[in-house]
């Protein structure tokens, strides 16, 4: 059985450097942004290891593509 993914609103808090407060909505919408961003990088990954003709997804594969993957999340 899957987990469920831990809340950010913790390690958003310790990042963040004002007092400011979150509304549930804001926090719901950080949360699916970094799932998004995620199953970007994985599903960038996966192809690159598929051109490598590589059964597994490896830190190397990750690496060549998180740049390309940082440049379209920025918009």
């Amino acid at each position: 059985m899957l987990n469920k993914p831990p809340k950010l609103k913790a390690t958003i808090k310790t990042k963040m450097k004002t007092n400011s407060k979150l509304r549930p909505g804001s926090e719901a919408m950080i949360e699916l942004l970094t799932l998004v961003f995620l199953n970007t990088l994985a599903e960038e990954a996966k192809a690159k290891a598929f051109e490598e003709k590589s059964a597994t997804i490896r830190a190397q594969h990750l690496k060549a593509v998180s740049k390309k993957v940082l440049k379209k999340a920025r918009g």
